[in-house]
């Protein structure tokens, strides 16, 4: 297997978020905005206005809002990751609202380029986010995976399988999920 190095999202590798995600934004336009929108917004953000709102945050830089997986300069997949403050639909969702009033941070999203899925990119991905969650003082670190029973499309494990998380050791990390989070 060919060695994956792990960078945050900044300004310089913009050009290469772009590639990854495409002319469809990643999944639909969403442009991993999907999360960070109120829901009566995300309709007429999907596609260029997403696009140019996610490139506002790589701008901005700080925090990344996510990282980036390279094989041999090849960009080849993404990890969106953010204070959770910067994703007001968790809160309003019934089953990921807060617990309390903790400063976590939060795992939504993946994207693999085709050809590199089922190849660990996840995985690194994952590691890689619990130590900059960790590097920039976040005491919790949440995702939201799905089971890994049961037939899933490429297009509905956007948040991760549990098993990749769980191959982690998820529950030992430093940066340690709350009760009833994965």
């Amino acid at each position: 297997m060919t060695a994956i190095e792990v960078h945050p999202a900044i300004p310089e590798r913009w050009p290469d978020l772009e590639r990854l995600f495409g002319p469809n934004g990643a999944n639909s336009g969403c442009w991993c905005m999907w999360w960070r929108l109120k829901r009566s917004d995300w309709d007429s953000a999907r596609g260029a206005r997403a696009k140019s709102m996610l490139k506002q945050r790589v701008a901005r830089g700080s925090p990344p809002p996510g990282l980036l997986a390279y094989s041999g300069g090849d960009c080849i997949g993404w990890c969106a990751l953010a204070p959770r403050a910067e994703y007001p639909v968790l809160d309003r969702s019934p089953n990921l609202a807060p617990v309390d009033d903790a400063p976590v941070w939060s795992i939504t999203c993946f994207f693999i380029k085709r050809g590199w899925r089922r190849k660990g990119v996840t995985a690194a991905l994952a590691a890689a986010a619990i130590g900059a969650a960790r590097e920039a003082g976040a005491p919790i670190l949440e995702a939201y995976p799905w089971d890994p029973h049961g037939a899933k499309s490429s297009g509905t494990v956007f948040t991760g399988l549990a098993s990749t998380f769980e191959r982690l050791g998820s529950a030992r990390s430093p940066v340690a999920p709350r009760s009833g989070r994965s």
